[in-house]
């Protein structure tokens, strides 16, 4: 498929994938208890199938980005911020992460910035180990020396995706089944657009 038509992940590969992910997670953390830290709102669809696809105890918290244009002399600098969500499983603050196994998700890794910076965060609670997994993949837009432990595909960096709890440009698409790029990512649902006559 061309890509000024649009790529796309069909439901099926997209689950076999994730599938995938989880038995290597799996295997890496053999039966410990896992906490998994989410940034909402995107990687809800992909979280939740990616832990129900991990064998063994997992613990899931959920953190929210706040990007903020902020001036200082003049100047502005974008900063992010992290809001943890009032509930997490298990009733305990998402913050203290000091000696465990740490799994940050997210759908999409571009520039790394954000997720550079969550992970320095998470990092301050001196946890066990701390990986990143990411459904897409997109290295080649890359600003800070960044690799995920575990990714689904590797994307071409001018590609917006809609479906798969993505959003398009017109917000809608999230409750698509497939993954979808291009002149397609409005809907999300994995379907060509038909044309006007």
């Amino acid at each position: 498929m061309s890509r000024a038509k649009g790529v796309s992940y069909s439901a099926a590969r997209i689950a076999g994938r994730v599938k995938t992910l989880g038995r290597a997670i799996s295997l890496a953390y053999r039966g410990r208890r896992l906490d998994v830290v989410v940034t909402m709102d995107r990687s809800f669809v992909f979280a939740a199938d990616l832990v129900r696809a991990i064998d063994g105890p997992v613990a899931v918290h959920f953190v929210r980005e706040d990007v903020r244009d902020v001036e200082t002399d003049g100047h502005v600098r974008r900063e992010v911020f992290f809001g943890n969500r009032a509930t997490t499983s298990g009733g305990e603050e998402p913050s203290e992460y000091k000696g465990r196994d740490v799994l940050l998700v997210d759908v999409v890794l571009d520039s790394g910035v954000t997720q550079e910076f969550l992970l320095r965060r998470i990092g301050e609670s001196k946890p066990r180990s701390l990986r990143l997994a990411v459904l897409l993949d997109k290295a080649s837009k890359r600003r800070v020396a960044l690799e995920p432990d575990y990714f689904g595909f590797q994307t071409a960096s001018n590609l917006l995706w809609s479906g798969y709890g993505l959003a398009g440009s017109n917000g809608l698409g999230r409750n698509g089944k497939s993954l979808v790029s291009g002149e397609r990512a409005s809907g999300g649902f994995g379907r060509a657009k038909k044309r006007k006559r």
